[in-house]
């Protein structure tokens, strides 16, 4: 009898061990390699895995970029994506062609907790594909605090005052304006982040942008943005090696005010936090400034969002970590970890009082109505090699008009590929 027990006992043990083992699931998790993004998934990771022990999610980098966007089309097209991935909204994201390659979430609970505001930014076609991970951004100019204190500047609020105040930084010695092309992407912000100032000028752009009825070269507005950048390098703005400095190694040169002003999304304000604590309340934040001090505005970066791929096997599990991604405990998980650099799009969140002045300079803009959304979240369009081209226009390879045209062209081929009307 008591070896039946025993018996049972034993068997009992090894069907519940099993059964264990069975329910046992590990993820993937493709991020990008920017310490930002990589420190916010692992603390992500650490706190959904400590409510949920039977999965495990493994962190995969990948880089930024024109390559980062690469490596993301190809393992999805080749049905080698990891199981979740964190990637960009908007114009990027519908170039992955969603509808065939990421899980469709628009039926599940959690989509009520999302900012109504991003949803368009991840959908197509009555189907949404991601969450917001992190904040929104503001794309503009961060500034040192002290060089402006030092040389009694006061913030531009029109193209012509930017230009006098780099002049006056110059003279002080100071490189008035950091580039750092060693990592393409950063290249990009004087032609993004003037989108308010582009819909100010020429309201309804992103429309007729979308409609094949509107140019770059042909727009003086939008031609702007690229101009500025032949500006900077005709008046020598940028630091020494600004064509092979790093984005991280920007930031050490900023937060030491041995640089005056970045062109740069307020994301970059949680890395100096993290990298220079004791500069981060050095740093300010100002929209790009345009040709009216009337028409003064910030432009809006939505969240990246995390997506499930079509290819898991894992669905349900993928589907519980998003729902934690895009609830308040999943928004005060990534505050406690990476200081927030602007607001979250999750209902009930809120920012600590803590906030950097840089992310209150930003609301300040959000708050008074002066900020749009850049144009990758009102069009679809964004030509994949705007990165190399605004390199090749900062570093005086190339003049701002033929950038811009060869940027038309490369929306063009972009539009045709997404299967835009009027192309």
């Amino acid at each position: 009898m008591i070896r039946k027990v025993l018996f049972l006992l034993l068997l009992s043990l090894l069907v519940v061990s099993a059964a264990t083992a069975q329910d046992a699931v590990t993820l993937t998790y493709l991020v990008d390699d920017s310490q930002n993004s990589q420190d916010m998934a692992k603390a992500l990771v650490e706190a959904f895995t400590a409510q949920n022990p039977n999965i495990t999610i493994n962190i995969e980098s990948r880089p930024g970029g024109t390559d980062g966007d690469n490596i993301v089309k190809t393992r999805l097209a080749t049905g080698d994506m990891t199981d979740i991935f964190f990637y960009n909204s908007g114009s990027l994201l519908q170039a992955l062609n969603p509808a065939q390659t990421i899980v469709d979430i628009s039926g599940e609970p959690f989509i009520a907790n999302i900012v109504e505001s991003f949803l368009p930014t991840v959908s197509k076609d009555g189907a949404i594909f991601g969450v917001p991970t992190g904040t929104a951004m503001g794309g503009g100019i961060l500034y040192n605090t002290k060089i402006y204190e030092q040389l009694g500047l006061s913030i531009p609020t029109t193209w012509d005052e930017f230009v006098a105040n780099n002049a006056a930084i110059q003279e002080a010695g100071i490189p008035p304006v950091l580039a750092t092309f060693g990592d393409t992407w950063t290249s990009q912000l004087f032609v993004l982040a003037d989108y308010y100032n582009v819909e100010q000028a020429v309201p309804g752009f992103a429309d007729a942008y979308t409609g094949n009825q509107a140019k770059y070269a042909s727009t003086p507005a939008a031609l702007a943005g690229f101009q500025y950048l032949q500006q900077g390098f005709e008046l020598g703005w940028w630091q020494q090696d600004f064509a092979t400095t790093r984005f991280e190694q920007g930031l050490s040169l900023l937060a030491n005010a041995e640089v005056a002003h970045y062109p740069m999304l307020t994301f970059a304000l949680s890395t100096i936090a993290t990298n220079f604590p004791d500069q981060a309340n050095d740093i300010g934040f100002f929209a790009q400034p345009g040709a009216s001090a009337d028409a003064n505005g910030a432009t809006i970066w939505m969240p990246a969002g995390t997506y499930i791929a079509q290819t898991t096997s894992h669905v349900e599990e993928a589907k519980a970590f998003l729902a934690f991604i895009a609830s308040v405990e999943g928004v005060d998980t990534i505050t406690a970890k990476v200081p927030p650099n602007g607001p979250y799009l999750i209902k009930g969140s809120s920012l600590p009082d803590t906030v950097l002045p840089a992310v209150q300079q930003l609301a300040g803009y959000i708050d008074s109505g002066n900020s749009y959304p850049a144009l990758e979240f009102v069009s679809p369009i964004k030509g994949p090699n705007l990165e190399q081209l605004c390199v090749a226009v900062g570093t005086g390879q190339m003049d701002a008009a033929t950038a811009a045209g060869n940027y038309d062209l490369d929306v063009e081929r972009q539009a045709q590929q997404l299967g835009i009307p009027g192309w």
